[in-house]
């Protein structure tokens, strides 16, 4: 990691903070992370992906480093658009956990071009048609998470995200910095990425995969009912783990995500 060479761009007055480095003549790997955390969850997939791969990472808007600025779906599509054009990027592998890949879903949505294939970790389909309990659970979201008081919004987040303490408190330094009010910005945010497009699949190489024990929205259950709409998409169900499984069994993730990696990388 110590490779990693920081930049930033300002977007509407908001600093976005991003992260080059690794192999200068590889295909470039794009790593977006989850909602309320922030690029170091990825410093262990990271450490290996740099010696094969030209390597972007980056905080959200609202998270992390890219702070003071108010996080939007919209908002945060554009600004990785940003990067990628300010580094001159034309194609890129994407791999995204949970809010990391609703954003990249939306990102491919409206600019395939950019996109050679996609890694989605613990992350809902962005496209598909809720229940109406499902609709119902997200419109009184809001009111839930004002209940919480704040300690516990954060110990439960966390305690539904990773396993180890040692892994929580890699998400809980970035965590701990938002207000009540900013977490729940984000979560009620987030929601706003589900637009039902029925008979859209996404059309590129995709990799799913969540955790045998994600209790997060309804992705354990979402996750294989989109792997069988897409084309060329390959799904896997990672043992031992919550939501975060790149975090809680990083072995089995790294291998499914290195094997994928390579069959187009080669071909780049």
């Amino acid at each position: 990691m110590n490779t990693l060479k920081e930049g930033i761009i300002e977007r509407d007055g908001v600093p976005i903070h991003f992260w080059t480095g690794g192999k200068a003549d590889g295909p470039w790997l794009v790593f977006t992370h989850g909602a309320t955390i922030d690029h170091h969850e990825w410093d262990q997939t990271i450490a290996i992906a740099e010696f094969s791969y030209h390597i972007l990472t980056w905080d959200m808007r609202g998270h992390g480093q890219s702070r003071p600025g108010r996080f939007g779906l919209r908002q945060t599509v554009e600004d990785l658009k940003s990067i990628l054009d300010y580094l001159k990027i034309k194609q890129a592998f994407f791999i995204g956990h949970s809010l990391g890949g609703n954003i990249h879903q939306e990102f491919v949505f409206s600019y395939p071009d950019r996109v050679k294939a996609m890694i989605f970790v613990g992350c809902t389909w962005n496209f598909q048609r809720l229940s109406k309990w499902e609709s119902i659970q997200v419109k009184s979201a809001k009111w839930i998470f004002k209940l919480y008081p704040y300690q516990k919004l954060v110990d439960q987040s966390l305690e539904l995200t990773a396993k180890s303490v040692e892994s929580q408190n890699i998400l809980r330094a970035a965590m701990g910095t938002l207000t009540k009010e900013e977490l729940i910005q984000i979560m009620l945010e987030a929601v706003l990425c589900l637009h039902y497009e029925p008979g859209y699949v996404i059309s590129k190489p995709l990799l799913l995969l969540v955790g045998d024990h994600d209790r997060t929205g309804n992705i354990r259950k979402i996750m294989p009912v989109w792997a069988k709409q897409e084309p060329d998409c390959r799904f896997y169900v990672v043992p031992n783990s919550l939501h975060a499984p790149n975090l809680d069994n990083p072995v089995f993730f790294q291998q499914h995500v290195f094997e994928f990696l390579k069959c187009f990388a080669e071909h780049s």
